[in-house]
């Protein structure tokens, strides 16, 4: 299936979403049941999640009797990684390390642009803190 990369950051941008893919990745394949327990949703809640993760490629399941075990597709993550490495603002590539300098110049702007931007949600982080410790 061929997703278009903005539908697959609407699908991950649910938290319950994001938790189903973590637990199937801590706990490998699981019913419907036992990830609603898991996470504290109903069952009926989980299926409409797994239904859309299933649609966006990410989950795969397999019918074994009564029970439907998902399981993460291993090759869909990949090519979310994949797309995160292509919008990452840092240059890193994926690799964490900043890539290396094409025009010192531009990259230098690019980067203290990127500072910025981590100092306002830096701010933003600490004003919520103190906001919660009130």
């Amino acid at each position: 299936m061929n997703i278009e990369p903005f539908e697959i950051f609407k699908v991950l941008s649910v938290e319950t979403r994001v938790k189903i893919l973590d637990l199937l990745k801590t706990r490998g394949p699981s019913g419907a049941k036992d990830i609603g327990a898991a996470i504290g949703i109903t069952t009926a809640a989980v299926s409409q999640h797994l239904k859309i993760l299933k649609q966006a490629g990410l989950v795969r399941s397999e019918r074994k009797g009564y029970w439907i075990p998902y399981s993460i597709d291993e090759k869909a993550m990949e090519n979310c990684r994949q797309l995160l490495n292509e919008v990452c603002t840092c240059g890193c590539r994926g690799t964490g390390k900043f890539r290396e300098v094409e025009s010192e110049m531009s990259n230098l702007e690019s980067l203290k642009k990127y500072e910025k931007e981590l100092d306002n949600e830096l701010n933003t982080v600490r004003q919520r803190v103190k906001e919660l410790k009130s």
